[in-house]
């Protein structure tokens, strides 16, 4: 194994965990929004109208989050990192 193929896979490797991070945090921010939309319907269902207001607003920026982490890891993959050009020329 050389340095250039080590390199490469803590590259995939942390770009993998990037995803996995933003996967998992976006899909527990959403649960917990949305349950706490559903109890405070329960609780007041005369304010819905404004619970859902607040709610699309909550879910809205809490998925402009990962859409961020997304970009900077396909940043850092493709541009500072430069692993296609890494794979291509340990394939040669």
């Amino acid at each position: 194994m050389t340095a250039q193929t080590l390199i490469v896979a803590v590259l995939i490797l942390g770009f993998s965990l990037i995803v996995f991070g933003v996967a998992v945090g976006s899909a527990i921010g959403d649960g917990i929004v949305a349950s706490k939309a559903v109890e405070s319907i329960a609780r007041q269902p005369e304010a819905r109208g404004n619970i859902f207001t607040f709610f699309f607003l909550g879910v809205g920026i809490l998925e402009a989050f990962p859409i961020i982490a997304l970009v900077l890891g396909f940043y850092l993959f493709f541009v500072v990192a430069n692993v296609p050009s890494l794979v291509a020329s340990m394939l040669k």
